[in-house]
């Protein structure tokens, strides 16, 4: 019965609706936006980076970027049928699977996303953790597209922080929120035995000062 609540189209809409709602309270600040765009606007390729902590503060946003279709891979799990629902609402491509389920069937239904419209985007530790651990999915995908790597973090000034796995934070009504998107990362040729676990290292030493 709960997952049939969940999934349906009313509460998806409910959701969506006060997700927006609440988001438009926030005081926000988008940094670094333009580079990217001009590489995806000159036909490159981008793949959003972010933890799975912050992917709330910025869902909303994002509508801002749907002409461009953005894609993203979601569990297949209940909750992920209620996430996939919303995010689509927010002008997100869904594509539905993770690393514990049909993880090779969205993996290549991403890479053939990002070949189509040029923009997707990876919750680099989700669904399930370990908090701060890249996966090597994401560098997989970008070796595939010959896409550059975009690294997307959130901070707000005040926020409730969940006791989750991945310390799940949601930024107070009217918080000021921080939206940075980092420098471009540019993946070197592969080849080398070891490139793959290089490049994925390489990646969480960015990415993890951002974890809060």
């Amino acid at each position: 019965m709960k997952g049939r609540i969940i999934s349906s189209p009313v509460f998806i809409w409910f959701v969506a609706q006060l997700i927006s709602t609440y988001s438009w309270t926030f005081r926000l600040k988008v940094i670094n936006e333009q580079p990217w765009r001009d590489h995806l606007e000159n036909n490159g390729r981008v793949i959003f980076c972010s933890w799975h902590q912050q992917f709330f503060s910025f869902v909303h946003h994002f509508r801002a970027y749907r002409a461009y279709k953005p894609g993203l891979m979601i569990s297949q799990s209940k909750d992920g049928e209620l996430i996939a629902g919303v995010a689509h609402r927010m002008g997100w491509q869904t594509v539905r699977g993770s690393s514990s389920r049909g993880g090779l069937k969205a993996m290549r239904g991403m890479i053939q996303h990002i070949h189509d419209h040029r923009l997707g985007a990876h919750i680099l530790d989700g669904p399930r953790g370990p908090v701060g651990v890249v996966k090597k999915g994401v560098i997989h995908m970008a070796s595939q597209t010959n896409a550059i790597l975009v690294p997307v973090t959130v901070d707000a000034h005040s926020s409730w922080k969940f006791r989750s796995w991945d310390r799940f934070f949601i930024p107070k009504p009217f918080a000021r929120v921080c939206i940075r998107f980092g420098d471009m990362v540019v993946l070197p040729p592969s080849g080398a035995p070891d490139w793959l676990e290089t490049q994925r290292t390489r990646l969480e030493t960015i990415m993890l000062p951002a974890l809060v």
